[in-house]
């Protein structure tokens, strides 16, 4: 059998045990790694770390954090280490691969939900590092910050506002219900629920950090991925705009990271100089007027509500559709259930329920770009 393999699958199955070196198993068996370390550096001596490293005014992890429900500290992990561990395997976080960032059914070089959460991500420890505040936190929060959106990006809020009395913000459902299940920290939740500009401050600096990151990286990346589906180019871009911040995704993010930076070393603000942030607001304004309002994107998001209020209301009328882990819900709250089932749906599961459940026509549904050709 072994002779009908590759040379690779058999060097591969090889490994299996890995390199055992005494007591020691090792992954290679030419590693050289070695360190002098006494003792592992678990939570307790990170913690005093990290209070040494960190400015004055930084939110700083204690024991088990503080959560809904009590827990014990982790032996390694401070308390927002496990926050964005326990994102990162959550079942909502990896849905964001199928969610729509601005285009309906993504090809693989335009965003998704998921890798803008990463590069907010990105822009989010970048700031926090310049700064000297606490990055585990701001990763947390920037990973989280978007699980509480439905399929088809913010035309989902528009579509679920009918059925929430309080209307349905992206935000406070991701920190509220959709992440409830994981008992994050409360400094955490707080700043995945109030990420957006027209919500409250956040509690801590981390999380007006993770607000500033979203949006600095969505008007760079939606701008880049829309100059290559060839909606715009990067002459279009007035130049008030491009002789600040730059015309590439590249420069513009070196740019406003620089500025904050520079701007909270300066004057202990969390926020941009002036002419730096008139740039931010003209590169939002041209992404609004050239990308997200354009008929084509106009007509996504009609479609995208049509479908998902459909939605809505068929499980609301035949709650046993809805997998078993909802009945319960369904029981109490049928309406808010049902919209907690067709939010946590990605775009290709919601436009196929449509075509299956509703009796939708595939072409009434949204196309995105280059879908079908």
């Amino acid at each position: 059998m072994t002779d009908a393999l590759n040379p690779r699958t058999v060097a591969w199955a090889r490994t299996m045990d890995g390199h055992a070196e005494g007591d020691v198993v090792r992954a290679h068996r030419d590693s050289s790694a070695r360190l002098d370390l006494p003792a592992p550096i678990g939570r307790e001596a990170r913690e005093e770390l990290q209070r040494k490293l960190w400015r004055p005014g930084a939110t700083f992890a204690e024991g088990a954090g503080r959560r809904m429900i009590e827990e014990e500290p982790d032996i390694e992990r401070t308390c927002f280490e496990r926050d964005r561990d326990r994102i990162v395997h959550s079942t909502a976080f990896r849905r964001l691969a199928g969610k729509t960032q601005v285009v309906v059914y993504p090809t693989d070089h335009q965003r998704t939900r998921l890798t803008h959460a990463i590069e907010v991500a990105q822009v989010a420890t970048s700031l926090a590092k310049g700064i000297g505040v606490n990055v585990h936190l701001a990763d947390a929060m920037a990973l989280g910050h978007d699980c509480g959106h439905g399929p088809g990006g913010h035309a989902s809020e528009d579509a679920f506002d009918t059925f929430i009395p309080e209307s349905y913000d992206h935000g406070p459902w991701g920190a509220d219900v959709v992440l409830t299940p994981l008992n994050l920290c409360v400094e955490t939740l707080d700043g995945i629920r109030n990420h957006s500009w027209s919500r409250p401050a956040p509690m801590t600096i981390e999380g007006e950090l993770v607000s500033w990151a979203d949006r600095i990286a969505y008007c760079a990346h939606d701008l880049e991925d829309a100059v290559h589906a060839g909606i715009v180019t990067l002459d279009d871009l007035p130049r008030e705009i491009a002789d600040v911040a730059g015309r590439t995704r590249r420069e513009q993010l070196a740019t406003f990271i620089r500025s904050i930076i520079g701007t909270v070393a300066e004057t202990g603000v969390v926020g941009m100089e002036a002419e730096v942030a008139a740039a931010l607001a003209g590169l939002r304004t041209f992404n609004y007027e050239r990308i997200y309002t354009r008929p084509e994107s106009v007509a996504q998001s009609n479609a995208v509500i049509e479908v998902l209020r459909g939605l809505v209301e068929y499980y609301c009328e035949h709650p046993r559709s809805m997998p078993g882990d909802y009945h319960a819900g369904a029981e109490q709250d049928l309406v808010r259930t049902a919209v907690t089932y067709v939010g946590g749906m990605t775009d290709r599961f919601a436009f196929d329920a449509a075509e299956h459940l509703l009796g939708w026509d595939p072409d009434r549904l949204p196309q995105g770009i280059g879908r079908g050709a």
